[in-house]
């Protein structure tokens, strides 16, 4: 078993900052190679609280909180403009990173691009998505994908 600090949150693992024990390979083959963790030293005391650190400053502080913007983001539908050919088939899919801005740009507040999850969208039309706010709050919101002009 090798021990490691995660960087990133890491699906049925743990999140930034946790220090976790992993089969070999998964640390060696996977984990460090893609940047999700690093391995653990003694040393790596101080990066462990550096890290919860950055990860407590992006969190949403608390459940009150992250159930307004949950209440905002379930309202109404998110636009959100992709370039597509004349069937409405899009020029690749539509990434986390792009339903973040879209939901900055309509002013329903900041969401962390780590915490959506998308279906495969590869065609304009409406989409379910799901952003995890806080522990225990998910909001579910509905993606609009329209052509760009």
């Amino acid at each position: 078993m090798a021990k490691v600090i995660l960087t990133h949150e890491v699906t049925g693992l743990g999140s930034a900052g946790d220090v976790v024990d992993v089969k070999n390979g998964y640390a060696r083959n996977y984990l460090v190679p893609q940047g999700y963790a690093v391995h653990w030293t003694r040393g790596g005391e101080s990066q462990v609280e550096q890290i919860r650190k950055a990860r407590e400053a992006r969190a949403i502080a608390t459940a009150e909180e992250a159930e307004a913007l949950k209440a905002k983001l379930q309202e109404g539908k998110i636009r959100l403009h992709a370039k597509s050919g004349a069937e409405g088939r899009l020029f690749g899919s539509v990434k986390t990173a792009a339903v973040a801005a879209a939901v900055a740009a309509a002013g329903l507040g900041e969401i962390d691009k780590r915490k959506i999850t998308l279906p495969s969208i590869k065609t304009t039309g409406e989409y379910n998505a799901v952003v995890h706010l806080h522990d225990g709050v998910k909001a579910d919101i509905v993606l609009q994908v329209i052509a760009q002009k």
